[in-house]
């Protein structure tokens, strides 16, 4: 139990600050800035994981959960409970963003600014590079260690900083999905949710074959 807990507040704590930082851009007349919004995203997520990743592993994302059980680094069983923990966790801080910005339209949900196709495209590539981070600092499917907040924390950073104003940067499925349901924006949602998952399980290919190829330490 403490496991799913710890995945509920850490996946909280993520949607809650980070798109809480869009709609307070939005609320504000834009003092935030899209620099201070990816910097949100990226120290939120290295925050949680350096706080619970001893707990859960730290996952906050079910491309993640997903992508470590098809590595057969996490059991699959615990996949399902570990999606619910992260969509309460997720559901919960956009109504609370709600009930604290009734007006807002959107709730900080991602929307391509051009075509489904770019964003899908997008979002696969952001994910898949962003999980091959993870799969080479993470502790078997336990995101911890001295580095592994910063890494990967730094990647969402990166990629927050550059994609986020045509995509959104959601490399998370219930990051879009959980704004969209509050806010009832649905139109989207599906490509956010699935290319996050291919972009995270094609990463893991990878991993497994520059895994398989690396040459032997000398003694």
């Amino acid at each position: 139990m403490p496991k799913y807990l710890a995945e509920v507040l850490g996946t909280f704590a993520i949607i809650f600050c980070g798109t809480g930082a869009i709609i307070i851009n939005q609320e504000t007349g834009g003092t935030v800035t899209h620099v201070g919004i990816a910097i949100t995203f990226g120290l939120v997520v290295t925050s949680m994981i350096y706080a619970l990743g001893n707990i859960s592993g730290a996952h906050f994302n079910p491309a993640v959960s997903i992508a470590f059980a098809v590595a057969r680094k996490f059991p699959a069983r615990e996949v399902l409970p570990y999606i619910i923990s992260q969509v309460v966790g997720a559901v919960l801080a956009s109504a609370t963003l709600r009930f604290l910005f009734p007006a807002n339209v959107l709730l900080g949900a991602t929307m391509p600014k051009g075509s489904e196709m770019q964003s899908f495209v997008l979002e696969f590539i952001l994910t898949y590079f962003q999980m091959l981070v993870v799969m080479n600092v993470a502790h078997g499917s336990k995101e911890q260690g001295m580095f592994a907040g910063l890494a990967i924390g730094g990647v969402v950073l990166l990629e927050a900083m550059f994609a986020g104003p045509i995509c959104g940067a959601s490399m998370n499925p219930v990051r879009s999905l959980a704004p969209a349901l509050v806010s009832g924006h649905l139109e989207h949602v599906w490509l956010y949710v699935v290319a996050p998952t291919a972009g995270a399980i094609g990463a893991v290919f990878t991993w497994r074959y520059l895994k398989g190829s690396a040459p032997a330490e000398v003694a």
